[in-house]
């Protein structure tokens, strides 16, 4: 999970608190409808823990959500690249590239994601759907 040393509010332009703090109000925002309140301090978050996957996952869910589809691509590809078992960042990246155009490569992470869990609804819906755009 996340981990980080607590900043001051003398810190100029740092929120009160240390990473694990940001992270969790981060996702309150993200949660309560406010993706683009949520980017805000996700960003302190991943800056100062660049390595977390949970930090980039809950960043990435805020860009798509304020449709920063590029960036959220950009945060998906990150953990990709550091787990490429990880279906929900597969998917995320599969989702964000449709968005972007890029759907030849959306349709190969969505079918990963769906191959990985088959059971998944959703997976199955967002692979269909790109591949019907895709023709």
């Amino acid at each position: 999970m996340v981990q980080g040393a607590d900043r001051g509010p003398d810190s100029p332009g740092v929120p009160a608190g240390g990473v694990y703090e940001w992270y969790q109000r981060g996702l309150e925002l993200l949660n309560g409808g406010s993706p683009a309140a949520a980017i805000q301090i996700l960003e302190h978050a991943a800056a100062a823990e660049p390595s977390s996957r949970s930090v980039r996952e809950a960043l990435a869910r805020a860009q798509y959500g304020a449709k920063r589809y590029a960036e959220a691509a950009a945060n998906f590809r990150m953990i990709v690249e550091a787990d490429p078992a990880e279906d929900y960042a597969l998917f995320g990246l599969g989702m964000a590239l449709t968005r972007t155009g890029d759907l030849a490569e959306a349709v190969e992470h969505l079918a990963l994601a769906c191959a990985m869990r088959p059971d998944n609804k959703h997976y199955a819906t967002a692979l269909r759907h790109a591949r019907a755009r895709k023709g």
